[in-house]
């Protein structure tokens, strides 16, 4: 498990994380969702012991990751802006990462890079983006850690490389256990992957929820209702989050268990009634209206 409490770090008079606490299990896929400035990266890198914090401790399995290199070989970062040595190529970095991760497995790289259609013995800065990103997630995947921290992973990607790389993690996840973090500005990225979510915002977390626990207890509703003493029935001792109207139609994003709102609902004997699955960027539009915030304003999607 990775733990951190009231992390704290600032650049000059910016401070990029604001007493951050977070707890991400093994064995999940942790999706660090906010815009560029929002953290993200910074948070990413204090993981991996790449910086160290201002303020707050980081735990990796228990145990400090900053300048102990032992607890940085069970963690791979895959940067958004990508690091290759100068001129090399596939090969050459397998050759580098093998010397620094004791359970890199270069065979099963050379492997997964003809599926892929990268040619190992090819300069990388030949490579497009795209490419070279792919290049950064194999080398990654087949580092053997047990953390593998992703910056923007799928930006740059083609939507059949994108699923590849997904159906990669979900077999890694199953073989050996490996618990993927990644960051991105984009919830519909992260909607199919991802088993919870932390919400950034300047540099805080406004949210850290379970997916599958958030959908459960929140419930998109589509009615049209015979008259205002209906209505009045309907949504008595609800919790309405969200509540829109067009015309006669009647769009209510409600916090509640979908029996329990089935009920009240039936108290309305509404003309038309529908409970809709919920987006993750609907889920999270709703909640953080109700702390304060716009997601719209930040959330890119």
């Amino acid at each position: 498990m990775i733990e951190l409490l009231n992390l704290e770090k600032s650049f000059d008079d910016i401070k990029a994380v604001n007493r951050v606490s977070l707890n991400i299990l093994d064995g999940e896929v942790y999706g660090l969702v906010g815009t560029n400035g929002a953290g993200k990266s910074t948070i990413l890198r204090i993981i991996s012991g790449v910086i160290k914090p201002d303020e707050g401790i980081v735990l990796v399995d228990k145990r400090p990751v900053y300048d102990n290199p032992e607890v940085k070989r069970d963690v791979f970062y895959i940067s958004d802006d990508q690091y290759f040595l100068p001129n090399s190529t596939p090969e050459e970095m397998a050759v580098y990462y093998e010397n620094i991760y004791p359970g890199f497995d270069k065979l099963r790289f050379y492997k997964l890079c003809s599926g892929f259609g990268l040619d190992v013995k090819r300069r990388i800065n030949t490579f497009s983006k795209g490419m070279k990103k792919q290049v950064s997630i194999l080398l990654g995947i087949c580092a053997g850690t047990k953390y593998l921290l992703c910056d923007e992973t799928f930006d740059g990607l083609d939507p059949v490389v994108r699923q590849g790389v997904k159906s990669l993690f979900a077999g890694e996840m199953a073989d050996r256990g490996l618990t993927p973090v990644i960051a991105s500005h984009n919830l519909r990225e992260l909607e199919d992957i991802c088993d919870h979510i932390g919400l950034l915002h300047q540099g805080g977390v406004i949210l850290s929820e379970d997916i599958e626990d958030m959908k459960i207890k929140m419930q998109k509703v589509q009615c049209v209702f015979a008259s205002e003493e209906d209505e009045k029935k309907a949504l008595e001792g609800l919790n309405v989050l969200l509540h829109e109207t067009r015309g006669r139609l009647h769009t209510i994003t409600i916090r509640g268990e979908r029996e329990e709102i089935e009920r009240a609902f039936g108290r309305g004997n509404p003309i038309f009634f529908e409970v809709l699955a919920l987006s993750l960027e609907e889920i999270f539009i709703s909640e953080t209206e109700v702390v304060g915030y716009d997601i719209r304003k930040f959330v890119l999607g």
